[in-house]
């Protein structure tokens, strides 16, 4: 709910108090009117009674077949959706193949990913050009030990072009010691605070459908916050989060490789998707499958029974009524405040 509504619903209860107030007190007299004056006078109106809006909360769906096909053909009544297990009216409902989308695309310059920014630079770039519609915005962070805003938020596909290219190993790296063998050595990957930068400084001021794309091998090396603060940051953004995953595990030493829970943490708790590109050779299809998604999803809205604004998180529910399929969707929200 927006300030301005909050602000006119506190006026309105400051009225009905006022109103109350004169109500008992004792009839003061009155001039006496003429009888004209009397019956052009209008009658007491009734006093409506005071509603408490409540917020109309956005759930996007994707629904999917056994065989991973996208399914657009569905309609309101295919669908049920609960609210901490109560289920709730849909009263808005619409595909979203033409709906603004505002993107955020994180790309992860650690030093794992030495061999393969070439690779992600070209990728990327193709992807924007492609989903980017007149309407839509996205802008551009990279992360290794720093995150750096390359590009805010835009519709120009050539500012957002430049500031991919811009992207380098390690750029919030402390300048390394001179000598004849310089090392590019890996210095960290601060994943989880580029998630958390993205929603909350950047995304949650924004309207509408959004969502970020983030290239890594989803290993967080040096973050200040941790993994359920960048969840819960995007919930509270209402902001979707899709991992394009590469990784080649082999290479990540007696620790193990880890990235890959991580991911589908980050991606399952927000209603978005883990596509493993492997080590880049299947990039190409993982930016298709993203872009065909955002373009096919459906929006269930719905006002929640539970009206109370106590900051809480709910946890929603989507279920599909025809067998066989599958619906990826947020698995909550956080109710507003007082």
């Amino acid at each position: 709910m927006r300030l301005t509504r909050v602000r006119a619903t506190l006026a309105a209860l400051v009225l009905l108090g006022n109103l109350l107030l004169l109500a008992g007190e004792p009839a003061r007299s009155a001039p006496p009117q003429s009888g004209s004056a009397a019956q052009n006078q209008n009658p007491p109106q009734a006093q409506e009674p005071l509603r408490v809006q409540v917020s109309l909360v956005n759930v996007f769906a994707t629904v999917r077949d056994s065989h991973r096909a996208i399914i657009s053909d569905l309609t309101k009544d295919d669908f049920r959706l609960f609210e901490d297990n109560q289920e709730q009216k849909v009263a808005f409902f619409s595909k979203t193949t033409t709906m603004p989308i505002t993107l955020g695309l994180l790309v992860d310059t650690s030093g794992s990913q030495v061999e393969l920014l070439l690779l992600e630079q070209e990728a990327a770039s193709r992807f924007l050009h492609r989903v980017i519609k007149k309407g839509d915005m996205a802008m551009v962070m990279n992360f290794d030990i720093d995150v750096n805003l390359l590009a805010d938020f835009t519709e120009d596909t050539a500012i957002l072009e430049r500031a991919i290219q811009k992207t380098q190993i390690n750029a919030g790296a402390p300048p390394q010691a001179q000598g004849p063998f310089p090392q590019l050595n890996q210095t960290g990957t601060a994943l989880y605070d580029a998630i958390y930068l993205a929603c909350h400084d950047q995304l949650a001021s924004q309207a509408g459908r959004k969502a970020i794309v983030i290239l890594t091998d989803a290993e967080d090396v040096g973050s200040k916050l941790k993994l359920e603060d960048a969840i819960q940051a995007a919930q509270r953004a209402d902001t979707v989060n899709h991992i394009i995953l590469i990784a080649d595990p082999g290479g990540y030493g007696l620790g193990g490789y880890h990235g890959s829970s991580v991911a589908k943490k980050l991606a399952d708790e927000t209603g978005g998707r883990v596509i493993d590109a492997k080590n880049g050779k299947h990039l190409e299809d993982a930016f298709d499958q993203i872009s065909e998604e955002l373009r096919s999803q459906y929006v269930l809205g719905y006002y929640p029974t539970n009206a109370a604004r106590d900051g809480t998180f709910r946890k929603i529910k989507v279920e599909n009524t025809r067998p066989g399929l599958k619906v990826l969707s947020r698995r909550g929200y956080y109710a507003p405040s007082k």
